[in-house]
């Protein structure tokens, strides 16, 4: 399943995989079961992949980045899944990117996109999702209120992944009322939140305890006073300018379920043919068989798709349903692959030594997050069969977010 280098982009990204597959090779399992044991942030690892300008994937030359591309900014995510890592903790610098480099000021990319790019600054954290809307963006209730040179913002956040970690967050507040039918996106506005400066200050970080490491908090905001300055974009078209860093966020987690599909049906292939029962390997049973070949051809099949919608979405179209698409068929291909190795393995498959049940628990995720599977089933039936909503007045799966 790997790209054949038959055009100069297949080139560039087997060299991309290769070399950070390179990175990757230095923090083999044992630095993740630790990590995980103590629900640590990947510190080192975070650092290594700046070091080597990874972070700085989608940022424009001459912003001091790499200028490359959804698809390439894929391949990098893919490659850390599939050689065990996870890439959940720095991912969110890649898709929170395109807001900030469609919409914010000259001024803002001035001063924080050379920053980013020397990984000198995170952007890791995205404030969208709160307890009461949940997917149901629109009905957000965190407020921006307009006094004086800034904003005075108050409410609160959930599934904040990595603001602990970050140093800049981009929030979505409203700072008008909610219209009613088409106008309801209005009243919301992006701003770009210095951390640094505000956490205890107006700001406060609560961590959430997870199955799996993933470093999400909580966020309250009471009477943080921000300025001016931090509005990306217009005030009241928030709503839209979050719509394309969505689907970017939905194609390059559906790349990381490809690389986490690939990972388990390599090791369990590895296991089916050196485990020896009843004199033959167990990969000789189509028991065994069966499943890992299945799980295969899904992963083969959502890769495909995955695929043309980072091309899509690099050649500027509206990706939704593609994006949306991908997302669904690469987590679903992930979760059968990860149950396929974990039965492969029987008992050893929950030994944390073989990294599989710490992966298995990893990939769960993605049923859930950045959008539920049931989600993406309402937009596909709304968009592309033309059926009427489930839910109603809202427009579910084009908003739901987890905070990544």
């Amino acid at each position: 399943m790997s790209e054949q280098p038959e055009t100069p982009g297949a080139a560039i990204r087997a060299e991309i995989r290769a070399a950070v597959a390179k990175v990757c090779a230095r923090f083999p399992g044992s630095y993740w079961r630790e990590l995980d044991r103590a629900r640590a942030y990947p510190e080192a690892f975070v650092a290594a992949l700046a070091a080597d300008g990874w972070l700085a994937a989608l940022i424009p030359a001459e912003h001091g980045g790499a200028g490359l591309g959804i698809e390439d900014a894929a391949a990098i995510l893919e490659e850390i899944h599939l050689q065990g890592c996870n890439a959940a903790a720095y991912h969110a610098q890649m898709y929170t990117m395109g807001t900030l480099l469609r919409h914010g000021s000259e001024a803002q990319k001035r001063r924080y996109l050379p920053e980013i790019a020397a990984g000198r600054l995170r952007l890791q954290a995205f404030g969208v999702t709160e307890p009461q809307s949940g997917t149901e963006t629109l009905a957000l209730r965190t407020t921006a209120r307009r006094e004086g040179a800034g904003y005075v913002v108050n409410g609160q956040k959930i599934w904040t992944s990595r603001a602990e970690h970050s140093d800049l967050m981009v929030l979505l507040a409203r700072t008008g009322p909610a219209g009613t039918g088409a106008a309801r996106t209005e009243g919301l506005s992006v701003f770009l939140i210095d951390i640094r400066d505000h956490l205890g200050r107006g700001l406060t970080l609560r961590p959430i305890r997870t199955m799996m490491n993933h470093a999400t908090t909580e966020v309250f905001f009471d009477d943080l006073r921000i300025p001016a300055e931090a509005l990306i974009g217009t005030e009241g078209a928030g709503f839209r300018y979050i719509l394309s860093g969505m689907n970017a966020e939905r194609i390059l987690i559906a790349a990381e379920c490809i690389g986490d599909a690939k990972w388990f049906l390599g090791r369990a292939a590895a296991y089916a043919r050196e485990r020896v029962v009843f004199g033959a390997p167990i990969g000789a049973n189509q028991g065994v068989q069966f499943p890992l070949a299945r799980a295969w051809a899904r992963t083969h099949a959502a890769e495909l798709v995955v695929r043309e919608a980072a091309r899509a979405y690099d050649r500027g179209e509206d990706a939704g349903v593609e994006a949306n698409t991908a997302k669904l068929l690469a987590a679903e291909a992930s979760w059968e692959a990860a149950e396929a190795c974990l039965q492969t393995h029987g008992g050893f498959g929950f030994a944390e030594e073989y990294d599989i049940e710490r992966k298995f628990r990893e990939t769960r995720l993605y049923q859930v997050a950045p959008i539920s599977t049931n989600l993406i089933l309402c937009h596909i039936a709304e968009r592309v069969l033309g059926l009427p909503k489930s839910y109603g007045r809202t427009e579910p799966a084009r908003n739901a977010h987890d905070g990544g």
